[in-house]
C-alpha cells in the first residue's frame, strides 16, 4: 500500500465513501451536500485527487475504494509508531496510556489480543 497522506476534509471524504460504498457519482455529490455543505465542482475535485492517489477509484460514474477502510487506518496507525516512536509499540502504548485511562474492559480486551497473538501468532 503507498503512503496516503490525507488531510482532515479528505480523510472526512473517503469515510462517507467508504460508509455509502459502491455509490454513484451522482449520489456521492448529494451525500457531500448533505453532510458536508459542498457544491458538486467540489466534490468531483476531491474525487479525482483521491483517485489519482489510488485510494478511490471512479469506474463509470461508481465510485468504490481501491483499499478499505481498516486498511487504510492500520497503514495510518503503523506510520504513527514508524515516525513518532521509532518503530516501538510499547512505547505508543506507554504514550497512548499515560494520557487515557483504561477502563478495565478496555486492557482485557487489549489483553485478549495479546493472547491471542502468543497462542495463534495472529491478532
Amino acid at each position: 500500500m503507498g503512503d496516503f497522506e490525507l488531510g482532515a476534509v479528505q480523510e472526512r471524504f473517503a469515510d462517507l465513501v467508504w460508509a455509502h460504498e459502491p455509490v454513484g457519482s451522482g449520489e456521492l455529490v448529494k451525500i457531500c451536500e448533505r453532510e458536508l455543505n459542498w457544491k458538486k465542482p467540489t466534490t468531483y475535485t476531491v474525487l479525482r485527487k483521491l483517485c489519482e492517489k489510488g485510494l478511490l477509484q471512479n469506474e463509470k460514474g461508481i465510485v468504490t475504494s481501491r483499499i478499505s477502510r481498516d486498511e487504510f487506518y492500520s497503514a495510518k496507525s503503523e506510520q504513527v509508531v514508524s515516525e513518532s516512536f521509532e518503530g516501538s509499540l510499547p512505547a505508543f502504548v506507554a504514550a497512548f496510556i499515560s494520557r487515557k485511562h483504561l477502563s478495565s474492559q478496555e486492557a482485557d480486551e487489549i489483553q485478549r489480543m495479546i493472547d491471542a497473538f502468543r497462542k495463534e501468532g495472529t491478532p
